[in-house]
């Protein structure tokens, strides 16, 4: 059996710590055994991680460089056989530590798209630390295409395709009358001031809408300012934190995620899931998911005109957004199941070729 090790900055809810949770619902128990460790504090997933039966680690270490943390996690790395990071941070300091470790495998995944405001200095920093990784798994084609402009081999680098648990999920379709809903945390690169601009736009045309906005974050009161400005307060609910999600999707008419950046989004996939036409942005992964005319719509980012013209055309024709709906949960079931996504995992924490002698 095989002690994997999952390091990740926190276990705050978010797309890529709600993905930790799936790995520990569905790793094959009978050839592996998981331990999580944070490099931040508990978090809101930590107590879910535990009820699967896996143990949960945390640092809490704080922001900033801080060399000591790698001999720390060195410690707690001696005992596995494979070390799995996720997103930058913890790539630095557990890349280092389980060389010291002496560790033979570690596969890190890049749960983002193409990253905005990066320094050289950060760049030159993921470049040199992916050298500690013997594969590089990138979310998306798109992912793929930049993490190799920034320097790090093709031989390394692998797709696997976020995956969601379709069973939570079933299949609903749009509800005639139902709100537009977006999930997303609230901030600057979901864009959700997009969709607040497009809905004063969709108003004039589509006087009864009404948006629903699942999420917190950093943006909220800017966001909740911006609403009163546009004379949106009764169209729009800002819903908080949603813990059932798949409920929030059954009644809704219409999915909306209007990013700046993506990776591939478990929101969208989720949409998808519950038979919900989506219209997002042309960024990321996003064209990898949603069909353009087939599964949803797909605008330019950050034009609120195109984002209103996506959203009207679809509530005014039910017809088609069911059509959408079906082919988005055909897709969803074809591509993005999460057992898919783990057994893909589990074959590189198998593969045989692993390097031998550590450097």
């Amino acid at each position: 059996m095989k002690h994997i090790v999952h390091v990740t900055a926190g276990l705050e809810i978010g797309g890529q710590e709600k993905l930790l949770v799936e790995f520990a619902r569905h790793a094959d128990r009978r050839q592996f055994e998981l331990t999580f460790v944070s490099l931040a504090g508990r978090g809101r997933l930590a107590e879910t991680l535990e009820f699967h039966g896996w143990p949960v680690i945390t640092m809490d270490a704080p922001a900033g460089l801080r060399p000591g943390l790698v001999l720390r996690l060195a410690r707690i790395l001696r005992r596995a056989d494979v070390v799995h990071t996720h997103d930058d941070r913890p790539l630095v300091y557990a890349g280092l530590a389980s060389r010291l470790a002496r560790v033979r495998r570690l596969v890190h995944t890049h749960h983002h798209g193409q990253l905005p405001n990066v320094t050289p200095r950060q760049d030159r920093l993921i470049r040199f630390a992916s050298r500690w990784a013997e594969y590089f798994v990138c979310v998306s084609e798109d992912a793929a295409r930049y993490i190799h402009s920034q320097g790090v081999p093709l031989a390394k680098i692998r797709v696997i395709r976020n995956g969601i648990d379709l069973n939570r999920f079933p299949f609903h379709g749009p509800q005639p009358g139902g709100p537009v809903v977006t999930v997303a945390r609230l901030s600057p690169e979901k864009d959700i001031a997009n969709l607040l601009q497009a809905a004063a736009l969709v108003k004039t045309k589509v006087p009864d809408i009404r948006i629903e906005i699942a999420g917190s974050g950093p943006s909220e009161g800017e966001l909740v300012r911006m609403t009163n400005d546009l004379k949106l307060t009764n169209e729009v609910r800002f819903l908080g934190e949603v813990k059932d999600v798949p409920s929030l999707l059954g009644r809704a008419g219409l999915f909306v995620l209007p990013s700046r950046t993506e990776g591939i989004s478990l929101t969208i996939l989720e949409a998808m899931a519950r038979g919900l036409p989506v219209v997002t942005t042309r960024v990321g992964g996003n064209p990898e998911v949603v069909l353009d005319g087939t599964t949803g719509v797909l605008v330019p980012p950050q034009r609120p005109d195109a984002l209103a013209e996506g959203i009207t055309q679809v509530l005014g024709n039910p017809v088609y957004a069911q059509h959408m709906g079906w082919a988005g949960r055909h897709r969803a079931e074809a591509l993005y199941d999460i057992r898919q996504m783990v057994a893909k995992y589990e074959e590189l924490y198998q593969s045989t070729n692993a390097r031998q002698e550590l450097p």
